[in-house]
């Protein structure tokens, strides 16, 4: 008698004991009534009634998951290798448990396939150089698609895109020749910089005669400054004609 006595208060303790839960300031409890949501409590201390009442914990801090390496084909047909980091946290309690079996495991498996199929549209220079834009779609279409899961999608990283030593040395390459068709275009638009400089001088000098004049005794300074042996002195056109004027003047 005394020994089913004290079975019977033992389950008591346990059950009232059980009545009462605790739950921390990022936690909340999602409770079943006979089956049939109720509410969402918490945090603090919350009162389940056992057999009649069911309680799901659920965790609203920011989730970090870790997409594993995907194998997909660019839009240019070249084969890489990509894995990514999700940041996503729970909005709604209810949703995330009602709607959905395991939202963990949902949302890794939603962001492997939309990580496949948005890099998959885009060529290999866009994965490389549009982390920053490729990392907002993907982060916009899982916000849209877990919004009806209670989950918000917070943010998304492309961590590494691999791809084979061929294909690195082939970029390598096309960077090298692309530094050189810059190199060339820019050495082009300098002699042709250039070129107008000169037929602007030339127009300046056909018009002023005096300017001639003085660019002839600049060259002069010039070559008298170098140390040669010989001297060749250039005669402006005017000046030469008024040599020949004289010499048949006086025949």
């Amino acid at each position: 008698m005394e020994i089913g006595l004290s079975v019977i208060l033992g389950v008591l303790v346990l059950l009232l004991i059980s009545t009462f839960r605790i739950l921390r300031e990022y936690e909340r409890g999602v409770i079943f009534l006979l089956g049939r949501f109720y509410r969402v409590k918490g945090p603090g201390l919350i009162i389940v009634v056992p057999i009649i009442m069911q309680m799901v914990k659920v965790d609203l801090r920011i989730f970090v998951l870790d997409i594993p390496t995907q194998d997909l084909i660019t839009r240019d047909n070249v084969s890489v290798r990509v894995n990514a980091v999700l940041y996503f946290r729970v909005i709604d309690s209810q949703r995330s448990i009602i709607n959905v079996e395991n939202y963990m495991e949902a949302t890794g498996q939603l962001a492997q396939t939309t990580l496949r199929s948005v890099l998959g549209q885009h060529e290999l220079d866009e994965l490389l150089a549009e982390r920053e834009r490729l990392n907002a779609d993907i982060q916009d279409i899982l916000d849209k698609q877990t919004d009806q899961w209670g989950i918000k999608v917070s943010n998304v990283e492309i961590k590494h895109v691999d791809i084979d030593e061929s294909m690195i040395r082939a970029i390598a390459k096309q960077a090298e020749a692309e530094r050189e068709r810059r190199a060339k275009v820019i050495h082009a638009e300098g002699e042709q910089q250039a070129a107008g400089k000169l037929v602007e001088a030339a127009r300046l000098l056909s018009e002023q005669n005096e300017a001639i004049q003085l660019r002839y005794l600049q060259t002069l300074t010039e070559i008298a400054g170098e140390r040669s042996s010989t001297i060749v002195f250039p005669l402006p056109m005017e000046l030469r004609a008024m040599l020949e004027n004289a010499g048949g003047a006086q025949r």
